[in-house]
């Protein structure tokens, strides 16, 4: 797995194709994997770039804690200059559409295309905030990601119907959670409380022109669908799916209709003067 020094640590990341790069963000708590289905379709077309973020798969931790979205923005720059990428597509998830909003704003030469997935402009809301600040509080306290945390974060991920028809992607995510080394921990919690208090960017979301498509899962209760839905009123000339039967992971929930969803954007995106 190839990797980048970024403010003197690994950032590691998956690459495969050739083409236009199409650079993916991950969710909190997952890796480059989260990606497989749509990589090992948009690689046909393009060059997919998946880093993987502080602390999380093989990358190193952040240099201090909370690590902010805005900080994580900027190593994702430096990310793509080290790899020589001039102009890129974003396709984003969860923080990875966080981070992926903020390239846009800071560095809209170089973002010729955004999809913004389960994501949010905004702060986080207060209740939410201190609920998953709490969650934190306890995985600290134990040094590990406890059976009752695990059970509890399912459904922040995962639509009901998820869970009734795929019981091994759940279990699959549940048996990576409790594989985290201990001392994996800190960095991972670094990067959650910078997502959790997190400053808004709505005000600014008037200022992105690349191409942008908005994307949430109909049942995603960790970013819900009316926060996709302000995103989309406030990027000119966003466009909005919501993707039924699908939570916040919908990209692995939904295959099925978010690949083909992203190679008709991305085409006609990048056919529009991406190149």
């Amino acid at each position: 797995m190839p990797e980048v020094m970024i403010r003197g640590r690994r950032m590691f990341y998956e690459e495969h194709g050739r083409g236009f790069p199409v650079l993916f963000g991950h969710s909190y708590l997952w890796d480059a994997r989260m990606w497989e289905p749509q990589v090992a379709v948009l690689s046909r077309a393009y060059r997919c770039i998946v880093p993987e973020i502080w602390a999380h798969g093989r990358s190193d931790p952040p240099p201090h804690s909370p690590y902010s979205v805005d900080e994580l923005a900027e190593d994702m720059w430096a990310f793509a200059q080290a790899l020589g990428l001039s102009r890129f597509a974003v396709v984003g998830l969860s923080v990875g559409g966080m981070w992926g909003m903020r390239l846009a704003l800071n560095h809209p030469e170089a973002v010729a295309a955004l999809v913004l997935m389960d994501t949010d402009a905004g702060a986080e809301p207060e209740e939410s905030r201190q609920r998953y600040f709490a969650m934190m509080a306890a995985v600290e306290q134990a040094g590990a990601l406890p059976p009752p945390i695990l059970e509890a974060l399912v459904p922040f991920f995962f639509s009901p119907v998820t869970v009734q028809r795929d019981p091994e992607l759940i279990a699959r995510f549940k048996a990576a959670l409790a594989a985290i080394p201990p001392e994996r921990l800190p960095g991972i919690l670094a990067i959650g409380r910078g997502i959790f208090s997190r400053t808004s960017v709505l005000e600014r979301l008037g200022e992105i022109r690349a191409p942008t498509l908005v994307v949430v899962g109909a049942d995603d209760v960790s970013r819900p669908p009316h926060e996709a839905e302000r995103m989309a009123r406030a990027i000119p000339g966003a466009r909005l799916e919501v993707i039924p039967e699908a939570g916040h992971i919908a990209n692995l929930e939904r295959p099925d209709v978010v690949t083909p969803l992203l190679e008709s954007f991305l085409a006609q995106a990048i056919g529009e003067g991406a190149r």
